[in-house]
């Protein structure tokens, strides 16, 4: 007796994604830091250019230049355990973007 075609048997596996867990691992622990950090990286940049006093100015850019030092270990850290890869870029694509840039200097009435 020949099977039918549409019986169900077993899965094959897909390139989907994986549901995972309720629990957090290191990996998402560290992003979740470093999604923070940059949040308050904003906000202590708009808070120190509005500082109203040359005194509450330098806290917040001391405030300011501690969170953007811990961002930056974060971000090694998740990139030396290959958490945060970026793609080397091409020099010919950075030498034809810095001329692109360089002359639009020229539209700028005060450059």
């Amino acid at each position: 007796m020949q099977q039918s075609s549409n019986q169900m048997g077993p899965q094959q596996a897909t390139s989907l994604p994986q549901v995972k867990g309720p629990h957090l691992n290191d990996r998402d622990r560290i992003n979740d830091i470093l999604a923070t950090q940059k949040y308050l990286s904003n906000g202590y940049n708009v808070a120190t250019y509005e500082a109203s006093t040359d005194e509450l100015y330098q806290l917040q850019l001391q405030c300011l230049n501690e969170v953007h030092q811990a961002s930056r270990e974060l971000f090694l850290l998740m990139n030396q355990k290959g958490w945060y890869k970026l793609e080397a870029a091409d020099q010919n694509k950075i030498s034809q973007k810095s001329q692109q840039f360089s002359n639009y200097r020229t539209q700028f009435p005060y450059s």
